[in-house]
Parts: C-alpha cells; sequence; structure tokens
C-alpha cells in the first residue's frame, strides 16, 4: 500500500509516499480501505522532531473508508461497512488503515468529513470531562475557531454550558453559528471577557497554546479550573492540567457524534482536502495555523 511516511526530521519536504506492507487487524481491530484521513497539528510536530525521537515515522491517527478486513472477535461490523475511527498505530494517511476504535458514519456525512472527526471530538470530549463541564457552567474556550476549539464550543452547548471563545475577528460570525460568545484574543482579552462575564468564569479550555494561561487562571480563580492542550511548558510553570490522553480518552464519544450530527447539534466543517500526493500541503496549511474547522487528505 501507499502511505505517508519521514525518514529524517525537518520540514514537509520529508514527507515521502512510500510503498509499505499491507497491514491485517488484530482482535477487536478492523481494516479499512482508507477513502480520506484527517491531518492535525500532531503530524507536523512529530515531523519536526518535537514529539517522537524514532525513525522512520508513519503519520495519521484517524481515518474513514470502507472496512475490508475483520480481526478476530469482531461481531459489530461487516465487509462492506462504512466507518470512522482510531488508528492507535499512527499509519492512517495511507491506502489501508487498520482501525481500533471507530463507528458508522453518520448517513448525512461523506468519507472526508467523518475523517475529520475522531480527534478533534475525543480531545475536545476528553478536555471536557476532566474540565467537569456541565449545565450552567460558563466555559471560556481558547482558539475556539479551530477543529479542537469548534468540537468543544458544541459539546459544550449540548450539556448545557455558556460558551466564550476567542478568535480572530475573521471568525466571530462563525463562532456565533456555534453558540459561542466571541471575544478578540491578544492584548486586552482579561477586560474583554470580563465585559461579557463580570464575576469571570467558571472554566477555561486552551486550544491554541497562545500564552494565555496566566489570564484564564485569573478568570476562572485557579489554575485547578483551566485545562490546556497545548502549552506544556506553561502547565507547568502555572499547575495546569495538560491533557494529552495518558490517563484515558474518550473514545466514547465516537459511537454518540452520529446521534448530535443528524439532530444538527454538531458539526465540523473541512476546511480544504488534498490529495494524499499533496500531503506535504497540507502540513504546510496546519503549521500555518489560521484554518477554521478540519484539514483532510483523500486517498483511492
Amino acid at each position: 500500500m501507499k502511505a505517508v511516511r519521514f525518514s529524517r526530521f525537518g520540514g514537509p519536504e520529508v514527507l515521502e509516499i512510500v510503498e509499505l506492507a499491507d497491514p491485517h487487524p488484530g482482535p477487536g481491530q478492523v481494516r479499512i480501505a482508507v477513502r480520506a484521513a484527517g491531518v492535525n497539528p500532531s503530524d507536523w510536530k512529530k515531523r519536526r522532531g518535537l514529539m517522537d525521537e524514532g525513525l522512520p515515522q508513519t503519520l495519521g491517527y484517524e481515518a474513514a473508508g470502507i472496512v475490508d478486513e475483520l480481526g478476530e472477535g469482531v461481531r459489530d461490523v461487516a465487509v462492506g461497512d462504512r466507518v470512522f475511527g482510531f488508528s492507535t498505530e499512527g499509519a492512517a494517511q495511507a491506502e489501508l488503515a487498520v482501525l481500533s476504535y471507530w463507528a458508522p458514519v453518520p448517513p448525512s456525512l461523506g468519507f472526508a468529513g467523518a475523517a475529520a472527526l475522531p480527534a478533534a471530538i475525543e480531545t475536545a470530549t476528553r478536555a471536557l470531562d476532566q474540565l467537569g463541564v456541565g449545565s450552567g457552567a460558563t466555559l471560556l474556550v481558547n482558539g475556539a475557531s479551530g477543529g479542537v476549539g469548534s468540537a468543544a464550543v458544541q459539546l459544550a452547548a449540548v450539556r448545557g454550558a455558556r460558551v466564550i471563545g476567542t478568535a480572530g475577528p475573521a471568525n466571530h460570525a462563525y463562532l456565533r453559528t456555534l453558540g459561542a460568545e466571541p471575544v478578540a484574543y491578544g492584548e486586552g482579552l482579561l477586560d474583554r471577557v470580563r465585559a461579557l462575564a463580570p464575576d469571570g468564569v467558571d472554566l477555561a479550555l486552551d486550544v491554541a497554546g497562545s500564552g494565555v494561561l496566566p489570564e484564564l487562571i485569573e478568570l476562572t480563580g485557579g489554575p485547578e479550573h483551566v485545562v490546556t492542550i497545548a502549552d506544556f511548558a506553561g502547565a507547568q510553570e502555572y499547575g495546569v492540567v495538560f491533557s494529552r490522553g495518558d490517563t484515558g480518552r474518550a473514545f466514547h464519544v465516537l459511537g454518540e457524534i452520529g446521534a448530535l450530527i443528524e439532530s444538527g447539534r454538531f458539526t465540523l466543517p473541512v476546511a480544504r482536502t488534498f490529495p494524499l500526493a499533496e500531503v506535504a500541503e497540507a502540513h504546510r496549511a496546519s503549521e500555518n495555523g489560521h484554518t477554521t474547522g478540519k484539514l483532510v487528505l483523500l486517498t483511492g
């Protein structure tokens, strides 16, 4: 099969499309013929050597496609079914991928829309669970217009929370469609949030990693009310929880998101799609960091 791989760290130019042996599912897994695979910031961080030291590395943790092989013990899906989910081996940007967690593609979505879901909804749900977001809470999402931020806004609103989201002015109208009250990021953030919530906010989720943890702590009243998924150094410095899934992941959301999508309570736009061969361009767009919605690679 063709797959994305890099054998040295560096810029997008180190990415290659290579031929690898076809994978096969183990017990409790399925293999899919990949039709679409999500692109995430972790991809370019791995490519630059900021995460894993080993070489070579394959890429991709989320994909959608058609089941073509079942592992031992799998009974709830059949060959030919359309599914989306997680490749825990990190090799989903390929023509074939083994999924360890999956769910049916929602009827209203194509493969690109389904491939955009897993990482964003799992990360958002995990962080909201860690914060204890529930009905009546006021949540501030820093970096609300990207994939994880968009998911967090909507999933918090489903829980009955009031959501304030930071984004550039060009994305404020978009945030309103998701159910958030938008504020501009940057200098003066404290005053702008307090104009909307004079008594501060209950909880804060930092998706952007833009160095605002001190402000989020001040707004919420303490580091225990803040979670970040993007600022590891800041989390260590200020005593904030850094959510990375090592204490458990929220895979259950895969089976729950379809009902929210079909009822019109959740949407995650695909900002751009790229052929697998143009993965380097997808990395450039991801690293640029100004995308509303998800980037997706198309295969097949």
